[in-house]
């Protein structure tokens, strides 16, 4: 028996995107971003957001800040009835390659302390955690972890971009590789 599986799109957030990143902003975090939020987002020049669509539905959304050399990695989620199908690994590559276009040396985020699935993610494209921040999360006071990636800019990361990419290429939907499908 096929099982077909439904072309994922990645491209650049737009404006009517925003209802429906909402709806899934509002099922993956207890404390969602504002509405307008997104909408400053599309007009602030150093920010990039990369949305997954399944023909015209977003099922995935990551945004990141591009700063001098720097690259903030500030939010990323996936619809839950679309989650294990690598749709978050496949936005944070997206995310990765847009920075090192924009020349970003390194790129930084913060995780919940108690999101293993999203932090194994972020090892998996190099990133390590250096600090942590008490309190950081006002819904629940849980602590964050910062993680920052390796500097970005050198061949053997650009590497393990393209190892990961092909991976992607030929992963199973549902089989684990990509973790957690939240992360802020």
């Amino acid at each position: 028996m096929a099982i077909f599986v439904p072309q994922l799109v990645i491209e650049p957030m737009k404006a009517e995107d925003i209802p429906q990143i909402m709806e899934i902003e509002r099922m993956c975090f207890v404390t969602p971003w504002h509405e307008n939020s997104f909408y400053a987002e599309l007009n602030h020049q150093p920010a990039c957001y990369l949305v997954a669509h399944i023909g015209e539905r977003v099922v995935g959304y990551g945004g990141m800040w591009v700063i001098m050399d720097e690259a903030h990695i500030t939010t990323l989620a996936v619809h839950p009835a679309y989650r294990r199908q690598h749709i978050g690994e496949r936005l944070l590559l997206g995310l990765l390659e847009v920075a090192i276009a924009r020349r970003a040396r390194r790129a930084t985020l913060e995780v919940r302390a108690s999101n293993t699935a999203a932090q194994r993610l972020y090892a998996k494209y190099g990133f390590y955690a250096v600090a942590i921040r008490k309190g950081y999360y006002a819904d629940t006071g849980e602590d964050a972890l910062v993680m920052w990636s390796p500097e970005m800019q050198t061949p053997e990361y650009q590497q393990l971009l393209r190892a990961n990419r092909w991976k992607l290429l030929h992963a199973e939907p549902g089989k684990p590789q990509d973790g957690s499908s939240t992360s802020r």
